[in-house]
């Protein structure tokens, strides 16, 4: 990658086909990316190109575009410029410009979130088995991805009847001297307590991972032989345990679906599109066994069409994620063989992209389309819903417009500890929940349980960061409607919390549980105004209380996962050098961190893992060294 075109300063006046004409002269025929931007300089659109001098001179031609071009090309007011070696690795740069800047015009993928997978550790004796979410960090054998948490914890429930795996802790493995309930309800085989062997045990965790990699049958099979012998010697108890193992097993593959039997690894994505909106269907295929599927919703980019708009999201999709060495397609890219060629260069293997006409590989995308056309079927139900409600609320509080972004503010306190505030975002498609935040109150000057003091540090930090990142108020993270929680005191803190940051415009409305505090009774309050109520089956107060239902969720939830990190919190979490791994291993060879503390140095230096630097370390931080 190496260099910026600009424009003669003169030339920054122009608009649309006249300055896209004149950054002709300073391009050459290399691949790269360029991007499009509008006169405030925010970037309208990001694309790559093979040739960047024959790319942008096809955007100089006043015609022969489609309408969305045409209006990009209208606001485009300057251009830049970045080259590189190959179109491969343009499409590359491409993807992660979109994804960072998420241009107005392009195609853009909304919710990329990781997904879980089936984790089978490698570090212990006796391996546990459980659900992990991230970077494959830990020794151990992954199965995965599965389409949500849900389909996970399903599939582990059932493995855990079939196969006996243990699912706790390294550290309460160890701790352990009497079975947990796992054991008594026949969901463990209790390795911890000695109730199986590790040969015994290494055969339950074979037949799990065969499962895992799709020879569910031979497992089946051999379970079945078991279970015939054990009847045939009489033991009785021993071929029932055995027969509750192959119906959960049954189980677990009726839960999975329809199972293809002639593709062992794919993923199916399949597009449907209407109204200028679009939703993708994306089925993970994996051993030959159906671990779920999971629907998104792209913004189109203002009117792209099938090819584009699969070319973006596969490109996005795959940015973090792993590829498979089979994609299933319902339409083919725009570059379907580039794509091919870039996804096999990041996974290190071959990668084939497919656009399947017959035999099952066609009935799973139809499936899958199908799938995305009732999807969004239902999406677009639930917009047009949730226009009437917004527009409900332009008449119930006297708002200028439809609120495109609403925030809901909300605090969560035991009298003062571990308080947290919580921010949710709600807009013409529902809940947005990955603009959702946390803030963890820093105040110590604060007194416990000031709910006011707590909403100023929050709405504080929120809009200083606002005004930091975006002072004209031209994106789209500010918000149209504040919704707090309590009466007249609570918006008028709040009226003067803007006022002080010097933020107009915004509207506010401040709701209260009325008489009694029955739902339904609820007083609402704005600035200025007399407060007044909604009628009992109003849809706008039921929308509210969701809303405020919802903050209040999102606010406890978190201010339990602060609390809980805090008592499982000892000592040592602060001592440099010191993790998760070695944390452990000393509280297993002490017992406690107060016995660490007290340790001398000859005994730190006796724990496993824990080098003779590491234990001066750890007794001069207890012992002022």
């Amino acid at each position: 990658m190496k260099k910026e075109g600009e424009p003669d300063k003169d030339d920054t006046r122009l608009l649309g086909h006249e300055v896209v004409q004149s950054y002709l002269r300073v391009l050459d025929n290399s691949p790269g990316v360029y991007r499009m931007l509008d006169g405030q300089g925010r970037v309208l659109y990001v694309g790559k190109a093979r040739s960047l001098k024959k790319r942008v001179s096809n955007y100089a031609k006043p015609t022969g575009h489609t309408a969305r071009i045409l209006r990009m090309i209208s606001q485009t007011a300057s251009m830049m410029f970045l080259t590189t070696h190959t179109e491969t690795e343009a499409l590359l740069l491409e993807q992660n410009l979109i994804k960072q800047l998420k241009p107005h015009f392009n195609v853009l993928l909304r919710d990329d979130k990781s997904f879980p997978n089936i984790l089978v550790t490698k570090d212990h004796p006796f391996p546990q088995i459980k659900k992990h979410r991230g970077a494959k960090k830990e020794k151990g054998a992954y199965y995965g991805p599965f389409a949500s948490a849900d389909a996970v914890n399903r599939t582990l429930n059932q493995l855990q009847k079939v196969f006996l795996l243990r699912n706790c802790t390294n550290a309460t493995f160890d701790a352990r001297s009497r079975p947990c309930l796992l054991f008594q309800i026949k969901r463990c085989a209790g390795p911890c307590v000695g109730k199986i062997s590790e040969a015994e045990y290494a055969g339950l965790v074979e037949d799990a991972e065969s499962f895992l990699t799709g020879k569910s049958t031979r497992v089946q099979a051999a379970l079945a032989a078991d279970m015939a012998e054990a009847s045939t010697s009489m033991e009785f108890e021993r071929a029932a345990i055995l027969r509750d193992r192959i119906r959960a097993l049954t189980q677990v593959q009726q839960a999975q679906g329809i199972n293809p039997r002639g593709v062992t690894e794919a993923d199916v994505i399949a597009l449907h599109m209407e109204g200028g909106q679009a939703c993708v269907q994306v089925f993970f295929i994996r051993a030959n066994q159906n671990w779920g599927n999971r629907d998104f919703y792209p913004r189109t980019g203002a009117g792209a069409g099938a090819g584009e708009v699969l070319q973006a999201f596969v490109g996005q999709f795959y940015d973090k994620k792993d590829p498979p060495r089979l994609i299933l397609l319902s339409d083919p890219l725009d570059d379907q063989d580039l794509m091919a060629e870039a996804l096999s260069e990041k996974a290190g293997r071959k990668v084939e992209l497919a656009v399947p006409l017959r035999g099952e590989k066609n009935e799973l995308v139809t499936g899958a389309q199908r799938n995305a056309r009732e999807s969004l079927g239902r999406k677009m139900a639930e917009t047009a819903t949730q226009a009437k409600l917004l527009k409900g609320m332009v008449e119930a509080f006297d708002l200028e417009n439809p609120p495109a972004r609403i925030e809901v503010y909300d605090n969560s306190h035991i009298q003062g500890a571990h308080a947290v505030g919580a921010m949710i975002v709600a807009g013409p498609e529902g809940y947005m929940k990955s603009q959702y935040r946390k803030f963890n109150i820093k105040d110590e000057n604060l007194t416990p349980g000031d709910d006011f003091g707590m909403m100023k540090e929050v709405l504080t930090r929120r809009f200083k960061r606002l005004l930091k990142e975006d002072p004209d108020r031209q994106g789209d993270g500010w918000p149209d409607l504040l919704l707090i929680d309590g009466g007249a005191g609570q918006v008028s803190a709040v009226a003067s919390i803007m006022s002080e940051l010097g933020v107009e415009g915004i509207a506010m409305l401040g709701v209260a549980k009325g008489e009694d505090r029955d739902a339904g009774k609820e007083e609402f309050y704005r600035k200025g105004k007399r407060p007044f109520a909604l009628r009992m089956n109003d849809p706008v107060l039921y929308f509210v209380q969701r809303l405020r239902d919802e903050a209040h969720r999102f606010a406890i939830g978190t201010h339990r996962a602060k609390r809980s990190k805090a008592i499982g919190a000892t000592p040592l979490d602060d001592v440099p050098g010191v993790g998760a791994g070695r944390k452990r291993a000393l509280l297993a060879h002490f017992g406690s961190a107060k016995a660490v503390s007290r340790a001398g140095l000859e005994d730190l230096k006796a724990v496993d893992g824990i080098s003779a630097r590491l234990a001066e370390t750890i007794h001069g931080y207890f012992h002022g060294g």
